[in-house]
């Protein structure tokens, strides 16, 4: 009886809308249930209008063709309107979902952004590590070539993290040259080699535009996720060890718990020829 109930009332999962099925469904229900509603009013109508010498015919006439009015009339119409409110309702699902994924997405490097990344964050508790990558020298590949340079190479470097973090850990741009990545289970020693993959793979891979070879180099910090600390705390931490990074010398990755030690030295000879395209900052 109560599925009875909640079957013949209004409240309509709007949810899946994305198939002809779905719309087929949502359709034949609404059409049931106007037929069913409008039958039972006329059977709890009709037999007053009887009583009141209302009727211009029987009282089980009236009721048979009322009934047969609500199939074809009121089933045929609330059908019709409820695949048209139907495939509205699919077109602003998909709009809406479009949106949302734009609203959260980078349109330069196509990586999620800063307020996909925070949301990220908040629902990361443990075993993971926060990385904050920033290329060095960027300001002068900017200057030297030019901002279409500038986006090359931001597209280029967003590539290569992509490549190697792909869809199972969370990477974003968070604006300008920065960048997160949210590396995810898989042991914090490995977790740290792919880090280093990403710096190894930017530094040797040079972006070509204009018919230059454009060489750059990321610095890195990593603060490691526990379920006592706070968020604000751990981005602190991989911000501090970026900073090491890039005192003690840029195109190198620093844990937080190395202090002044890098995880990864930097190839003297890709160093040499990366500055050869830019100034030194």
């Amino acid at each position: 009886m109560d599925l009875l109930r909640r079957w013949l009332s209004l409240q309509i999962d709007l949810g899946n809308f994305n198939s002809r099925g779905a719309i087929a469904g949502f359709a034949l229900k609404m059409t049931f249930r106007a037929v069913i509603l409008a039958s039972l009013f006329s059977i709890a109508v009709l037999p007053l209008a009887h009583y009141f010498g209302l009727l211009p015919m029987g009282l089980g006439e009236a009721i048979k063709l009322s009934v047969a009015l609500s199939w074809l009339l009121g089933g045929a119409v609330s059908g019709a309107l409820a695949i048209v409110t139907g495939n509205v309702i699919r077109d602003l699902s998909v709009s809406r979902a479009k949106f949302e994924h734009l609203s959260r997405t980078d349109m330069l490097s196509g990586l999620m952004n800063r307020r996909a990344f925070s949301d990220a964050l908040n629902a990361t508790d443990a075993n993971a590590s926060l990385a904050i990558l920033d290329l060095d020298h960027f300001k002068s590949i900017n200057d030297t070539h030019g901002h279409c340079a500038g986006d090359a190479v931001i597209r280029a470097v967003s590539d290569t993290i992509r490549e190697i973090f792909g869809d199972q850990h969370c990477v974003a741009r968070l604006g300008g040259e920065e960048f997160g990545v949210i590396v995810r289970g898989i042991g914090m020693a490995h977790r740290l080699v792919m880090v280093e993959q990403v710096r190894a793979l930017i530094a040797a891979r040079p972006t070509e535009c204009d018919g230059f070879e454009i060489y750059t180099t990321i610095s890195a910090g990593v603060a490691e996720f526990r379920p006592d600390r706070r968020k604000e705390s751990i981005y602190s931490a991989a911000d501090r060890a970026l900073y090491l990074a890039k005192t003690e010398g840029r195109n190198r990755v620093v844990h937080e718990e190395c202090g002044h030690r890098a995880i990864a030295e930097p190839d003297n000879t890709r160093s040499e020829r990366a500055a050869s395209t830019m100034d030194a900052a």
